[in-house]
C-alpha cells in the first residue's frame, strides 16, 4: 500500500490524515488541540476495517463497518508533543505506521503570495519562505510553519510537500488580481488579489469533468465552496481565471463570521465616529460579522432554523447571503461569456437546498434552472441538481481537500 499523511495545523491545533492512495481510503484520521494550554486534547479515529492487533485479539468485538475513536486529555505544550501525542495514538489503535509507513507528509499552507504557484517540497529555504509571507497571513502561515517543523522532526526519513491554497489562482489575469491603488505601493507591499480555497475548488472543477466525462478543458465552471468561510471561482478549461477572495480571506461573500465585501470607507467611519482602532476592526470584520454579526447565529443551520421560525433578522441575513452569491454568478457569468455548469460545495453547498435554491433563482433567462425535487433529495454523492431543460448543469460536487492535497503529495514526490 501506498500511504500519504496529510497534516493541516494551526497555532493551537492540527488535524491529520492517513490516506491510502491505491484506492484513496482514509485510513485514520484525528484532532489534536489546545496546543500550549494546561490541559490539551486529542482524538484519533479509524475505519473499523483497520483495527490495531491488541484490539483483534481482544475479546471485545467491533463491527468491521464501525469507525473508532478515542480521546485524551493531556498537556500539550508544543506541535512538537502534539505530534508525539498523534505517534502514540497510531501506535495504540492503529493503523500501524509500520505497516502503512507514509510515503510523504502533506502540508495545506494557507498563504504562498505570487511565489508559490504548484506544490512544493519543504526545504529549510522553504520554510524560510513560508515565515516571511506570514506578513500576508499572519493567523495562518505561523501555525503551518510550526507544525512543518514539527513533522519534519517526526517524520524524518519522508518527503514533505507544502500545498498552497493561493496556488490554483496563480493563472489569474492581471487585469482580475490587480487593485486600482498606487502601484508603486501595491508592488512594495504585494497588495494584490491571491484568492483562497484554491485547493477545494480545484478539486471540485476536476471531479465535475469526472463526473460528467467530459475533458475539464471544455468546461468554463463557476466553483461555489460555501462553508465557514465562502469563495466563488469562476474556471476556465481547469484554470481560475477569478476568484472572490482577495488579497486576504475577508473579500468576496458572505461568511459565518466574515464580512465578505465591504465599503472601505465604512472602517474610516467607525474609527472616527465610534473610535475603533484598527485591531478592532480586523476583529470585527473577521470574527464578528456575516452572519454572526446578522444574525449573533454563525452557523447557516441556525440560522435556516430561527428563519423558518420567523425570526427577522435571520430571514434578512439568508436574503443578503444568496444576494450576494447571485451577484457574483452573475458577474462571472458576464467574464466567462458562457458557462457549462455551476457547482455548489463544502458544507453549507452540499447540504442547505434553501441556499442552493435562493442562490440561483430568477436566473432562467441566463439558462439556469434548479429542478426543486433533486434540489430537495436527501443523497450525499455527487448530484445532478439542475432542471433537464437546464442549459448550464447545475452539481452538488462534495470537496476533499485532504484528499486533493495526497494526491498532489503523492505526484510531487513521485
Amino acid at each position: 500500500m501506498t500511504a500519504v499523511l496529510v497534516v493541516n495545523s494551526g497555532s493551537s491545533s492540527f488535524k491529520y490524515q492517513l490516506i491510502e492512495m491505491d484506492n484513496e481510503i482514509t485510513l485514520a484520521s484525528g484532532l489534536v488541540e489546545r496546543i500550549g494550554e494546561v490541559v490539551g486534547a486529542s482524538v484519533h479515529s479509524i475505519a473499523g476495517a483497520t483495527a490495531s492487533a491488541a484490539e483483534a485479539a481482544s475479546e471485545t468485538r467491533v463491527p468491521a463497518s464501525a469507525d473508532r475513536k478515542w480521546n485524551r486529555e493531556l498537556p500539550i505544550p508544543d506541535h512538537t508533543a502534539g505530534f508525539a501525542v498523534m505517534l502514540e495514538a497510531f501506535a495504540t489503535h492503529g493503523p500501524s505506521l509500520a505497516m502503512h509507513a507514509p510515503v510523504a507528509v502533506g502540508h495545506r499552507v494557507v498563504h504562498g503570495g505570487a511565489r508559490f504557484h504548484q506544490p512544493t517540497l519543504v526545504t529549510p529555504q522553504v520554510e524560510r519562505d513560508i515565515n516571511e509571507l506570514s506578513g500576508l497571513a499572519p493567523l495562518h502561515n505561523p501555525g503551518a510553519l510550526q507544525g512543518i517543523v514539527a513533522a519534519v522532526e517526526a517524520f524524518a526519513d519522508v518527503p514533505h510537500v507544502a500545498i498552497f491554497d493561493t496556488a490554483f489562482h496563480q493563472t489569474l489575469p492581471p487585469e482580475a488580481f490587480t487593485y486600482a491603488i498606487n502601484a508603486d505601493l501595491a508592488e512594495r507591499f504585494r497588495i494584490r488579489r491571491y484568492g483562497f480555497h484554491g485547493t477545494s475548488h480545484g478539486f471540485v472543477a476536476h471531479e465535475v469533468a469526472n463526473f460528467l466525462q467530459r475533458p475539464v478543458e471544455d468546461l468554463n465552471q463557476i466553483v461555489l465552496h460555501l462553508g465557514n468561510g465562502g469563495s466563488a471561482c469562476a474556471v476556465e478549461g481547469g484554470r481560475s481565471v477569478e476568484t472572490s477572495m482577495g488579497m486576504t480571506p475577508l473579500e468576496g461573500l458572505v461568511m459565518g463570521t466574515r464580512s465578505g465585501d465591504i465599503d472601505p470607507g465604512v472602517l474610516f467611519h467607525l474609527n472616527r465616529r465610534a473610535g475603533l482602532d484598527f485591531p478592532e476592526l480586523d476583529t470585527m470584520l473577521n470574527r464578528g460579522s456575516g452572519l454572526l454579526g446578522l444574525t449573533g447565529r454563525g452557523d447557516m443551520r441556525d440560522v435556516i432554523v430561527a428563519a423558518a421560525a420567523g425570526d427577522g433578522p435571520s430571514q434578512l441575513a439568508i436574503d443578503v447571503y444568496v444576494h450576494r452569491i447571485k451577484g457574483y454568478v452573475g458577474a462571472y457569468y458576464a467574464q466567462l461569456g458562457r458557462v457549462d455548469v455551476i457547482s455548489f460545495t463544502a458544507g453549507v453547498g452540499e447540504n442547505a437546498p434553501l441556499v442552493r435554491e435562493r442562490a440561483l433563482a430568477g436566473l432562467e433567462a441566463l439558462g439556469i434552472r434548479i429542478d426543486p425535487v433533486r434540489n430537495a433529495a436527501a443523497d450525499r454523492g455527487a448530484r445532478v441538481i439542475s432542471a433537464d431543460d437546464s442549459a448550464v448543469t447545475v452539481l452538488v460536487i462534495p470537496t476533499n481537500e485532504e484528499l486533493e492535497i495526497a494526491r498532489q503529495t503523492l505526484k510531487t514526490v513521485r
